[in-house]
């Protein structure tokens, strides 16, 4: 059975690093589960069952925890004791927040002036790109994880949350108007 007081990262046999290849985390991946699969256990004792369940969830939480660039960045982040679970912090960047209010209502003005899919699709396309240059900016965070790297890596994980459900948004905004139009 498993060793379940590995990080994630050893469990995967993967360096802990922000970079990760994701085919070799695939391939792990399915190696893992197959064997902690529950229905492998299906003959053994209750306690067995027990322990490839909980193995098993184990197994899904680290794929989902490493494949996802922000949970990574997060978890990362744990690593080094710096905990992001605190909802009322937030990005100390007035400028992005200001910006994050225009887009916010740039948002909802698409919501409610019908200019189209393709409106909001070059909405999605634009926060897509500001969250691949977070991405490749909380990379060299981590290549060096000083205290300032680490603080600066913090701060960028605020603003791709704040993407990430901006972007979100849009999806649910997408999804509407093609419900309404078609």
């Amino acid at each position: 059975m498993l060793d379940l007081s590995k990080n994630y990262f050893e469990l995967f046999g993967l360096p802990a690093e922000y970079q990760v290849e994701i085919p070799a985390l695939r391939d792990r991946y399915r190696e893992l589960q197959g064997a902690v699969h529950p229905d492998r256990y299906a003959t053994g004792s209750d306690e067995e069952k027990r322990k490839a369940l909980q193995a098993a969830a184990y197994v899904n939480e680290g794929f989902d925890t490493l494949k996802n660039p922000l949970l990574r960045a997060q978890y990362l982040l744990s690593l080094h004791s710096i905990n992001m679970e605190l909802r009322e912090e937030t990005t100390k960047d007035a400028a992005f927040l200001m910006q994050q209010l225009e887009m916010r209502e740039e948002l909802e003005a698409l919501r409610h002036t019908g200019e189209g899919l393709d409106s909001v699709g070059e909405f999605m396309d634009r926060v897509s790109g500001m969250i691949k240059a977070l991405v490749s900016r909380i990379s060299v965070d981590f290549e060096t994880p000083s205290k300032e790297n680490l603080d600066d890596a913090r701060e960028t994980v605020r603003k791709m949350q704040f993407l990430n459900k901006l972007y979100a948004e849009a999806q649910a905004v997408e999804a509407q108007l093609e419900e309404e139009f078609g």
